[in-house]
């Protein structure tokens, strides 16, 4: 496993308590520390405005960063009708009638106080909002989500695609497959994809990691590009360009601390589900991340585990318009 960077933890009373020292870390190397810094204690919230609030109750699915019992870090998908997720106060979410994949690894990441990265994302209006919480109440048919923190995204790489949810009945049955590296099946799922979530974490024995004030957990994240911006280096490693965003650097400072992530792979039209553990290395600069056009840095990632589930997205897709934003972008082509 890729050991993490000696990072300087901030002073106690540094003016950056929205980060832990990870953010900060890669903040500074990419020249955004002090705007940042002025940025984040306005956007980053520890309770949902009434926009947010709105925008999950109308969405048919929510992506979710949770942990498993070793620490790792797992991205998943719930689905539901409309209304599914809704907020019925400022500072919790609360998820009735959820769809969950049997061997979705949220499943048995799922208990009360298990600390969850939240991605509300209705791609075919190309809008997203983030958040973090705690499961503070998990019943049979759902759970109710104790808010830490709350923060906007921009529309940067999304594809636009429209989601439908099939009933009950017109799903079929899930089809799991396990391997310890990736398969050739899942090498053509990768290699066509141009979207990929990725959840990152610091765990409870991370805490000294953090400045003062900072709530750690999980954290999940949307990526996008063109149809194969993921290379596929052998049977086991991924590399994956990291592009301009909103310079928070949320997942790439969880990954400079615990270089540990899951990444999750959807097949919009059969409804796949292929769901990797990882460890990562950041590539800053050098003559890779220039031979790619519009990279600012590289991602790579070393599979340890691979579940490929078939039939398990109980949702089907518009055809998909690509972001705008992607039009300059290179390729590994």
């Amino acid at each position: 496993m890729p050991s993490a960077p000696a990072i300087a933890a901030p002073a106690a009373d540094a003016p950056h308590q929205a980060f832990h020292r990870g953010e900060l870390h890669a903040q500074q190397r990419a020249g955004m520390l002090e705007k940042m810094a002025a940025i984040g204690p306005r956007v980053i919230r520890d309770f949902m405005p009434d926009q947010h609030r709105e925008f999950f109750a109308q969405l048919p699915f929510m992506v979710v960063g949770s942990m498993d019992e070793q620490g790792r870090p797992w991205a998943s998908i719930m689905a539901g009708a409309p209304g599914f997720v809704h907020s019925p106060d400022a500072h919790t979410l609360r998820v009735q009638g959820v769809r969950i994949a049997a061997g979705d690894p949220l499943r048995a990441n799922l208990r009360e106080g298990a600390k969850l990265g939240l991605l509300g994302i209705e791609p075919h209006t190309r809008r997203r909002n983030r958040a973090n919480g705690v499961v503070h109440a998990l019943r049979e048919d759902g759970m109710e989500i104790a808010i830490e923190q709350s923060f906007g995204n921009c529309p940067k790489y999304i594809q636009a695609r429209k989601p439908e949810l099939l009933d009950e009945d017109a799903s079929a049955a899930t089809v799991a497959t396990d391997a310890a590296t990736l398969t050739p099946q899942m090498q053509a799922m990768i290699g066509r994809a141009d979207t990929f979530f990725i959840a990152t974490a610091l765990a409870d024995d991370d805490a000294e990691v953090h400045g003062a004030g900072h709530r750690h957990g999980t954290d999940v994240s949307h990526r996008g590009g063109k149809p194969g911006f993921v290379r596929i280096d052998g049977d086991d490693t991924l590399t994956v360009p990291d592009f301009i965003g909103n310079s928070f650097f949320n997942t790439i400072g969880n990954l400079l601390v615990q270089p540990r992530a899951g990444l999750l792979f959807a097949d919009f039209e059969h409804g796949a589900l292929l769901y990797l553990g990882v460890t990562a290395e950041v590539i800053w600069d050098g003559p890779e991340v220039e031979s790619f056009t519009g990279a600012q840095r590289l991602m790579r990632f070393t599979v340890q585990s691979a579940r490929l589930l078939e039939h398990a997205l109980p949702l089907r897709w518009s055809e998909a318009a690509l972001s705008p934003f992607l039009e300059p972008m290179g390729s590994w082509n």
